[in-house]
């Protein structure tokens, strides 16, 4: 006698989220504060100001940009906002800190896009490996998006999971 192999994952109600599909896209470039000081240590008002009003600025059309000081100098507040005035007409986006920041807006970003109402009420499984590496704060957001509206959230893969939340009837 000849038992049927059942897929039980494949017919049962979970839904998963792959984040992988919310990962970032686009070439991230760094300006780097450290290049606009004098002696790498000292911000001129006069001089910072000069040089961005002469900078070629399309070497950060349509790029992720992330502006940052790799020099160990205290660079005021206003010289992060005066670059960002001249980078948001050309970059796609614009972040003050490293790139791994700038990663974890975009990644942010992209996630607040999802439609929960597809989720209403149901079980969700966040899908946990993959080829990408996902921040510890996707997870979390996703977490915090889903909460409201699904009825139970895991994590790893349909057929191993582990549970993270459970609505209360």
């Amino acid at each position: 006698m000849e038992e049927i192999i059942v897929n039980k994952v494949a017919q049962s109600s979970l839904e998963t989220i792959d984040l992988e599909k919310f990962y970032p896209e686009g070439e991230t470039i760094v300006f780097d504060m450290k290049d606009h000081l004098f002696m790498e240590l000292i911000l001129k008002e006069k001089d910072y100001r000069e040089t961005l009003k002469k900078m070629n600025w399309s070497v950060y059309e349509n790029k992720n940009v992330c502006i940052t000081c790799s020099a160990d100098a205290i660079i005021p507040l206003w010289a992060y906002m005066l670059a960002v005035s001249y980078l948001q007409p050309v970059a796609k986006n614009v972040v003050a800190g490293n790139e791994s920041f700038m990663h974890e807006v975009l990644f942010l970003k992209n996630l607040s896009k999802i439609n929960v109402k597809e989720f209403e009420g149901k079980r969700v499984v966040i899908k946990g490996c993959g080829d990408k590496e996902i921040p510890a704060s996707v997870y979390a957001e996703i977490t915090k998006i889903l909460v409201p509206v699904v009825q139970s959230i895991m994590y790893g893969e349909p057929c191993s999971t582990v549970p993270v939340y459970k609505k209360r009837n």
